[in-house]
């Protein structure tokens, strides 16, 4: 009998006969069989059944009738192809909104543009020298900042900037480079942080997808609207911050919430300011430590910061480099905490002993001091600090009684006194190092091309001639360090001669010849073209962007490069770094724009990563 309990018997009629299958009979026979069973084989038999359905109804039903299910749902590192940004801007846009578009274009109809006028082809140095300095009072920040956020809760694109694209051949060239190197990362790289465009992979830093946030805004002034709707949907579904990553205050700051803060004032979309919310405030804990002076890195899935692995110090840039976006951040989402952490440090560099207003490149967050005999330089670990003592003073309107300021005017001073020097035979000027914080070095690196445009800009707002002069010489200098090579393209660091110990007076070490496609020299034509107007300094950057054309462009994409003295052995290194999209071919499209203007260095300043922050009067 117990063997019979453990089997389920079901005995059906075989029938050759088609009408067997109704009759009654085998009806009864089933119930019989049926009544028979015990609870336990009921039960049994119900799951089977139940389970029969659900399988059926999963992979039969559902695939046909759920569009969630689809066979064809993106995966989350593939591309996504999404309606133009226009159309997608005329789609989300609220009623309200139109409306209100419509009152204000009825109100104040449309004005021909004043067309620009043209310069007339100079010496650089004449034109600089006319320039009239105006100190201006503030002005308001660009399209009435106060009222976006409400603006931007009811239409995600409300009070967006337009461009035109480019309009010239020059910067269409330059549209078609970003073209390309974008079209290798898309394929080969989509998501993560940076392209290897000859081994057809990616490399991936913090895995935040550097390149695709850095390129955001480039691709917004260039008026690419795809590129940019298809990366804005990537980051609207799958930038996630709560991970379990390792990453760099610094770097982190200045490219990804630089990043998101200028997608966002460009375009008003919500979303992008939300996202640089969620991360400023997993970069927070940063800033929990003994002295202040925040540490250089943290989990932004545990929240968990700590110094560097290498080092117990931090770099000075790190710490300093940071006020423009957490600044920004505060004031574009309410809420102050993030200026007030960053304002901090300000005051705590600020009061530390400095010479002449030169600080060490290395700085400790459990002491918040100086490292002793550190080495003073304005460029790897140093450079923008002091870029950032001038625009955070620009930023908040030129409050006379900043320290800011002071500081930026003492420390150039300083690099007067103790870091410029001039070749012996050619009689360049250049910026060199102070190892030890004492020993005079003559070495530059290409970093500290940044100087001139920032002297510039500065001058533009009130500095002295002083900061002109420098500014000119060491723009010089730094395309001779371009043009002194067989590419003509920058090594990562020049030296100079100083007592004849070369046979040139600017020379490379083989360690230091490689090229990364930075931006640095770039940037300060812009300033000069777009201070100045003179087309001179165009035609100074078209020969280096043919020359990035020449020896760094590769099938997929754009690579660095490990010899720039050897045209016929450039050594590429299979890296196209995320400021090579994010500045470099920015920097570019701006200096060949027939409007010097289109962005107003009135109304922005740029952070250290390109990225545009407004200018507010407060």
């Amino acid at each position: 009998m117990d063997a019979k309990i453990e089997h389920v018997s079901v005995i059906l009629p075989v029938s050759n006969d088609p009408l067997i299958v109704g009759n009654t009979g085998s009806r009864k026979s089933l119930k019989r069989h049926w009544n028979q069973l015990s609870r336990f084989q009921k039960n049994l038999a119900c799951i089977l059944l139940a389970g029969v359905c659900i399988f059926y109804i999963i992979f039969f039903v559902l695939p046909f009738s759920d569009p969630s299910r689809s066979t064809d749902a993106i995966d989350p590192m593939e591309h996504i192809q999404i309606a133009p940004f226009k159309e997608r801007h005329e789609r989300f846009a609220s009623s309200v909104v139109k409306e209100i578009k419509l009152t204000d274009s009825l109100a104040n109809p449309p004005t021909e543009e004043a067309p620009v006028k043209p310069v007339d082809q100079q010496h650089p140095e004449a034109s600089l020298m006319q320039l009239e300095i105006v100190h201006n009072e503030p002005k308001e920040i660009v399209d009435n900042e106060e009222n976006v956020l409400e603006e931007n809760r009811r239409a995600p694109f409300a009070g967006a900037r337009d461009f035109k694209g480019p309009t010239n051949d020059r910067q269409r060239a330059v549209v078609a480079a970003v073209l390309h190197s974008w079209k290798g990362y898309r394929e080969y790289a989509w998501g993560h942080d940076n392209l290897k465009p000859i081994s057809m992979g990616y490399s991936d830093w913090f895995g935040l997808g550097l390149t695709l946030v850095d390129t955001l805004d480039t691709l917004y002034i260039m008026d690419l609207q795809d590129e940019f709707d298809e990366a804005r949907t990537w980051i609207e579904k799958y930038l996630k911050f709560d991970v379990n990553r390792e990453v760099n205050l610094f770097e982190v700051t200045i490219r990804v919430v630089g990043g998101l803060l200028s997608a966002y004032h460009l375009s008003g979309d919500r979303m992008f300011l939300d996202k640089a919310i969620d991360l400023g405030n997993r970069l927070l804990p940063c800033f929990d430590s003994p002295s202040g002076i925040p540490f250089s890195d943290v989990n932004i899935g545990s929240l968990a910061a700590h110094a560097p692995k290498w080092s117990p110090d931090s770099s000075t840039s790190e710490v300093t480099t940071i006020q423009l976006e957490f600044r920004d951040l505060s004031r574009s989402s309410k809420n102050p905490i993030f200026e007030k952490v960053a304002s901090r440090v300000n005051v705590k560099i600020h009061e530390l002993d400095k010479n002449e207003g030169l600080v060490p490149i290395f700085i400790n967050a459990n002491t918040g001091q100086f490292r002793n005999f550190a080495t003073v330089s304005l460029g790897a670990r140093a450079d923008s600090y002091y870029e950032y003592l001038l625009k955070q003073w620009l930023q908040t309107g030129k409050k006379d009684d900043d320290f800011l300021i002071e500081d930026y005017q003492q420390a150039i001073r300083g690099v007067l006194n103790q870091l410029v020097r001039t070749t012996p035979n050619e009689k360049h000027v250049y910026v060199g190092e102070l190892l030890n914080g004492k020993d005079f070095k003559p070495k530059m690196d290409h970093l500290t091309c940044y100087l001139p445009g920032t002297l510039l800009l500065g001058y533009k707002n009130g500095m002295p001639k002083t900061h002109l002069r420098l500014a000119t010489d060491l723009l010089e200098t730094c395309y001779q360090t371009y043009m002194k090579q067989p590419t003509q393209l920058a090594p990562e660091i020049s030296y100079f001669n100083v007592n004849g110990e070369s046979e040139t007076d600017i020379y490379v070490k083989t360690n230091d010849a490689h090229n990364l496609l930075r931006p640095e020299f770039i940037e300060s034509l812009y300033y000069f073209y777009a201070i100045t107007g003179n087309r001179t300094y165009q035609d100074m950057g078209w020969t280096i962007f043919e020359a990035f054309n020449r020896y760094t462009k590769v099938k997929n994409g754009y690579t660095s490069i490990g010899n720039v003295k050897n045209p016929l052995n450039t050594r590429p290194r299979d890296m196209m770094e995320s400021f090579w999209l994010g500045e470099t071919l920015k920097y570019f499209y701006l200096l060949f724009s027939d409007d010097r203007t289109e962005i107003d260095l009135d109304k922005y300043v740029f952070n250290s990563e390109a990225h545009l922050v407004p200018i507010r009067d407060e």
